[in-house]
Order: structure tokens, then sequence, then C-alpha cells
């Protein structure tokens, strides 16, 4: 941070809660940033938001940051709203979000480009019944547009796809049925144009669900994990490539499993990851020396000299 940013303080307003199954996170993410913010000098007003209350958007802000999950806060909608008002906010603009929480577009766009991605097929109600066409168990079955493994199931025997699928379905509109891959997930934060350390993430559970995620003191996050330095350095370069694919800005976290073999397989990216005790981009910001505290104020900054 240059001498400048350091005396500036800046009035914030922190968006938080939202209408999406992903709230509770959104709500602890949204109390993390802002009390980062105020201990760092700056004037905070925290708000909580839904598409019947806009009001927190005409609170006069140099900066909005985002502290949202999931769909309306993390889907474009909040960010196609800040660009019409021409207000400065963290994170990626309204076309990255849309794309990047639609992960079938986000597979169909990092296949296309030679990223590796787990074989999938699309489910909807006028298909629901439909058994796998290329696929073989176990899959994964989850919402293409959720976040925090919301509703996400891992099918190991015939008769549980059906129910799987409906669920999700009926709850979200579209499933995703993805090929489940041995291996271990990988999860590299990307801050500004700085790649982070690689996390590898072992839960104590059969797969990391969101109590495995938010709740569970147990999941253990490894950096150490004893991968080479040409894998979890390909890691990060395959990264900054999806980042750059999604035309990303200022954060997100994109997650991969690393199969038995050493390869690389391609889940998702996330545009506006957690800010909670358990997320993940402040560990690997914290790894090479970035505090929470100071992370947050670094993402504000590089919002508010976006449009300078």
């Amino acid at each position: 941070m240059n001498e400048a940013n350091a005396r500036r303080r800046l009035r914030v307003t922190v968006l938080c809660g939202g209408p999406s199954s992903e709230r509770a996170v959104s709500l602890d993410s949204g109390r993390a940033v802002a009390e980062a913010l105020r201990r760092r000098g700056h004037r905070v007003h925290v708000a909580d938001i839904g598409p019947d209350n806009l009001d927190a958007l005409s609170e006069p802000a140099d900066v909005v940051f985002p502290a949202l999950h999931g769909t309306f806060g993390e889907d474009g909608t909040v960010q196609r709203l800040m660009e019409e008002r021409g207000i400065r906010f963290v994170g990626s603009g309204a076309r990255a979000s849309a794309l990047a929480i639609d992960k079938i577009a986000t597979k169909e766009v990092v296949r296309e480009h030679g990223l590796d991605t787990p074989a999938f097929e699309i489910r909807t109600e006028s298909n629901a019944d439909l058994p796998l066409q290329g696929l073989h168990l176990p899959v994964v079955v989850k919402p293409a547009d959720q976040g925090s493994s919301v509703a996400t199931f891992v099918v190991e025997r015939g008769d549980e796809l059906a129910p799987a699928v409906t669920t999700v379905v009926r709850g979200f509109g579209r499933a995703l049925v993805e090929q489940f891959v041995v291996g271990d997930e990988l999860t590299v934060g990307i801050v500004g144009h700085e790649t982070l350390p690689p996390i590898c993430i072992r839960p104590r559970r059969d797969f990391y669900d969101y109590e495995a995620k938010y709740q569970d003191d147990a999941t253990e996050y490894v950096f150490d994990a004893g991968h080479s330095k040409e894998l979890l350095g390909r890691a990060r370069a395959l990264s900054s490539q999806a980042f750059a694919l999604l035309e990303c800005r200022h954060l997100a976290r994109v997650d991969w499993i690393v199969d038995g073999a050493g390869k690389l397989w391609f889940l998702e990216v996330n545009t506006l990851p957690g800010f909670t005790s358990h997320s993940l981009v402040p560990k690997a910001a914290a790894r090479v020396g970035v505090e929470f505290d100071e992370l947050v104020e670094r993402l504000v900054f590089m919002a508010a000299e976006e449009l300078s």
C-alpha cells in the first residue's frame, strides 16, 4: 500500500445478508469486514440489502464492499445496479459475476481454453428422471448457481440419483451432475495481481460440505500437503488464467481437485469468497504476511482507485 493510501480514511458501505441460501455466511463476512475497516480508521456503514430494499446504495460512500454470497449479491445483480449508479465497489463487475456464478457456463469457458474439468450433464425439470448418459457413479449433484456446497450431494448408488436431482431442480431450477474425481481439493486465492499460495482442504467428513466449510473445526487447511512445487505452481498459473478468462477483478478463489496422478481438475471460481474465521482467501493472504485487516483495506483501495 502506498503512503498516500495509508493516510486516507474512506466512507465504506458494507453490504451483507441478502436473500440467498448463503445469507448466514454473508452476515458473518460482513461483520468481519466492517470490524476490520473500523480498526483501520475508516467510516463504515453496514447494510442488509435485498431486491426490495436498495436503500444502502443511496448511502454516501467512497466505496461499497459487497460481502455477499450466492444469488442477487454475487450473480451480477447488485453489481449491475452499482455500475448503473457509477458506484465504486470491491469485486468483479456484473458480467464476470454473472458468468462465474453459473458453474455450467464457467466450465464450458475454461474447457474451451484447454483447462480440464470433470465431465458433466445438466438436469432440469424436463429431464430430471433421465439416467446418467456418459458419466458413471459416483457423481456430484449440485445447483448450477449456488456456492458454499448448498444442496450438494455425492451420489454413490443408482437409487440416490433421482432424489438428489429432484431436490436440486425443485429448489434451484437446474442441477449440475458432475463426475466425482477422487483426490485432494485445492483452492487458490487471487488478490489484485497476486496469486496466493494454494491451500489443500482435508475435511473429516465425507466431502467438503457446508458444515465442513463453516462449522466444523476439524477440517484441515494445509499449505504443505506433500504436493510438488511444480504442481502448486501449475495450480497458481491455471488459476490466474481462469481469473483472466472470466474477466474477474480484485479478488477471487479458484477451486480444483488434484487426482492421484497429479492432474488438476477445475471446479469453479468464486468471485466474492468468504471473509469468516474459516475462509480461505484470508488464510492464504496471512501465509504471505498480509493479515486480515490489511487484506480488507487493500481491496477497498483497489476499488477506490478503479475509476480514478
